[in-house]
């Protein structure tokens, strides 16, 4: 008998990978900006949790593939981040 339901981004990697991917597929504004909220709802709407949006945002900050600026309202993608769909 299971009793919980499986999570897609359980694993703080794939919700990485999934907000990378997202973040890929945005327009980007002045100066490679990324708004939160352009990243934020279709993490969320694709199954993601809070938690695991937090978990996963951390990983890609962690990995050096994303930086956030110090307000929190958006994001860049760094050298690194950028070769991952080079």
């Amino acid at each position: 008998m299971k009793f919980a339901i499986e999570r897609p981004y359980a694993d703080p990697e794939k919700a990485a990978r999934k907000l990378i991917e997202i973040a890929n597929s945005v327009e980007a504004i002045q100066d490679g900006r990324i708004h939160i909220e352009k990243i934020n709802w279709p993490f969320l709407q694709s199954g993601g949790s809070a938690d695991e949006y937090v978990a996963g945002l951390q990983t890609a900050i962690d990995r050096g593939w994303l930086e956030i600026h110090r307000s929190g309202t958006y994001v860049k993608f760094t050298q690194a981040g950028a070769e991952l769909f080079a």
